[in-house]
């Protein structure tokens, strides 16, 4: 009876997950193309009416690239009535020539910025693009429209942003300029407006920090109708400062409290560090202007003699590092914290937040500088000094997986000795 019995074959083939939703993907566009087409031409599909302000004419095959790969659509085709004659009708959905839909072209995009090359995007991009081509000459016409949306960002009006605070600084990248790879520093100005939002307002890329690039910077930004801040807040560049008493001379200016805690750090020794920095901390978080300056001299009559070097970077800074304490605290307990580093360092930490330092290679690992000694004098031992156990360095040599190891197991290994 079991031979009657004949396997049952399948009556079906597997889907997977995927490409079950790639064709629901799929359907899903060409239905939203028929919807657009039947609202604009005022009918269904199939339906006679003198209302008609068009007809289809076919269909056409296009292949548009979307987060779960190449799309091979069948749109519509229609004509619609015009005084003069008709005229062809296009989708605003599926835009004439396109390719790619937006998330594509961002993750290209953000591929790029990441420092992949045009050549090497196709490749990190496979799991996404799958079988869909993507060229050399299209990743660079994607680049190209960042390009320009970065220069019209860079060119819009500022007229209309109240500024309340704006910090300026600077970052430094490292960037491709005439075939070599060098570091330059970017001028950034970040404000925070009247409700309290912070909004990027400019980048610019100069050769220095200087008096001039800072002032020219400064220039551009009165140009494009920002208005002078209230307050701003700024590191100790000395370009800086001279750019700012020229353009906004009535401006009050605070020194950022992170940028100064970490160049009195850099003056301390280091087992006083914890203590130079509790102090400080005495005079950027006192309740009010009368006990910060208390908090400044106690600072200054405790270090001057311990630390000069501590003590005369704090006094570069002046009043300038105590201006906060002419606002009201409620606008002082947010913007002027040192924990709250996003706006007391904008530009570190605003564009810079995912920067990582690279741990050591070698942590954890053999190091042949330190132990390279240890180790002849060890295998030298072993191999030599007990021949009773001739099978010692073999043993080790199969315990010992490095290349290092085995090349300096065999050097130090002696001949075999004839045990009496």
């Amino acid at each position: 009876m079991g031979k009657a019995i004949k396997k049952l074959k399948p009556m079906h083939e597997e889907i997977s997950l995927g490409v079950l939703i790639h064709q629901h993907v799929r359907a899903a566009v060409e239905q939203a193309v028929q919807e657009e087409l039947a609202a604009v031409l005022g009918v269904e599909l199939y339906e006679r009416s003198e209302a008609r302000r068009g007809e289809r004419n076919g269909s056409k095959a296009r292949t548009l690239t979307g987060p779960t790969g190449p799309l091979e659509l069948t749109l519509p085709r229609a004509r619609l009535f015009r005084p003069g004659g008709s005229e062809e009708w296009a989708s605003k959905l599926v835009p004439r020539y396109q390719r790619r839909v937006r998330e594509v072209n961002e993750s290209v995009l953000a591929a790029y910025l990441s420092g992949a090359n045009t050549r090497r995007i196709a490749g990190a991009l496979r799991p996404l693009l799958k079988a869909a081509p993507l060229s050399k000459s299209a990743v660079s016409r994607v680049v190209g429209t960042l390009k320009s949306d970065m220069e019209a960002w860079e060119k819009r009006s500022l007229a209309d942003l109240e500024v309340a605070f704006l910090y300026l600084d600077a970052i430094a990248l490292r960037v491709r300029m005439d075939r070599r790879v060098t570091s330059v520093p970017v001028l950034v100005a970040l404000a925070v407006l009247a409700d309290g939002q912070k909004q990027l307002v400019a980048l610019e890329m100069c050769g220095s920090e200087s008096h001039e690039a800072w002032k020219g910077f400064l220039d551009g930004l009165v140009e494009r109708g920002l208005r002078a801040p209230l307050l701003c807040i700024v590191h100790g560049n000395a370009g800086l400062r001279r750019a700012l008493s020229t353009v906004w001379s009535k401006t009050p200016v605070q020194r950022c409290a992170v940028h100064k805690l970490r160049d009195l750090e850099r003056k301390a020794p280091k087992h006083a560090l914890a203590e130079v920095k509790a102090d400080f901390h005495g005079i950027v978080y006192a309740a009010s202007e009368a006990a910060a300056r208390k908090a400044y001299a106690d600072f200054v009559s405790k270090w001057k003699s311990r630390c000069p070097g501590v003590v005369k970077s704090l006094e570069e800074a002046g009043d300038e590092l105590l201006t906060m304490y002419r606002f009201p605290t409620s606008q002082r307990s947010s913007p002027f914290r040192p924990e709250e580093s996003a706006l007391l360092a904008p530009a570190e930490t605003f564009l810079l937040s995912s920067a990582k330092p690279r741990a050591r290679a070698t942590e954890g690992r053999w190091r042949p500088h330190r132990d390279s000694k240890w180790f002849e004098h060890k295998l030298t031992f072993w191999t030599t000094a007990r021949p009773s156990r001739p099978k010692r360095s073999r043993f080790l040599q199969l315990r010992l997986s490095s290349p290092v190891h085995r090349s300096r197991v065999r050097r130090c290994r002696a001949p075999p000795r004839t045990i009496p």
